[in-house]
């Protein structure tokens, strides 16, 4: 995996993200992402289910860029999980070949291209929401901030599992490449828990590089 200063795309954490233009460039990448996945993917309802949180945010992050400009990790991040969504929309999460390469190398007994989308869940929004939350609340400095973090990852979790049961009982049969269980009766218990372990990984192990990089888009005592 690469060094997350490579991610990021820049030596220093700590430079202004619109001086570095990242969030351009992360914009950019997302959005070719999401266009290369809609180009015949497997099943065209499925794609716009698994994106559809690309065609919300990235139009969203668009509009609010000069209101609330986003810190280079963040960007990169967000478009690391755009990545992440249009592969499993444009396959289904069930047939992405490198989870098929990976259920082999590692004898599984299914592809785990969806515990990754699901551990990417939880690891990514947390960063958004720590974002929001020190930027917006009170809460910068408080030992309240990363619990706080992690139960609105894992509220959002929850929530896109009701989507799934929605999902399900709306088109039925037709729902099973959006659910991809892959016949596993704990499969909502094990995104879920993907997701928790991912937003706690992103809480310890990136909380000091989004601090340096908070310190310079939003200087404690700022506004």
């Amino acid at each position: 995996m690469p060094h997350l200063a490579t991610l990021v795309g820049m030596t220093d954490l700590t430079v202004p993200v619109r001086r570095a233009g990242l969030p351009v460039a992360a914009a950019a990448f997302a959005l070719a992402a999401l266009v290369v996945s809609g180009i015949q993917p497997r099943d065209r309802g499925t794609w716009v289910l698994e994106t559809f949180w690309i065609m919300i945010g990235l139009p969203l992050a668009v509009a609010l860029r000069r209101r609330f400009p986003l810190t280079g990790l963040l960007c990169a991040l967000l478009a690391l999980h755009a990545l992440v969504l249009s592969v499993g929309g444009h396959y289904t999460y069930a047939q992405v070949p490198f989870g098929e390469w990976l259920r082999d190398a590692l004898d599984l007994s299914r592809n785990p291209y969806d515990r990754i989308g699901h551990l990417m869940q939880g690891f990514v929004p947390a960063v958004l929401v720590r974002e929001i939350l020190v930027r917006t609340s009170p809460l910068r400095g408080s030992r309240w901030l990363a619990p706080l973090t992690v139960c609105a990852c894992m509220a959002f979790s929850a929530f896109f599992e009701l989507l799934e049961w929605w999902a399900a009982l709306i088109g039925g049969d037709a729902a099973d490449a959006f659910l991809a269980t892959q016949g596993d009766v704990w499969d909502t218990q094990w995104d879920m828990f993907c997701a928790l372990v991912g937003s706690v990984l992103a809480l310890l192990l990136l909380g000091r590089v989004h601090d340096r990089q908070l310190d310079v888009l939003a200087p404690r005592g700022a506004g």
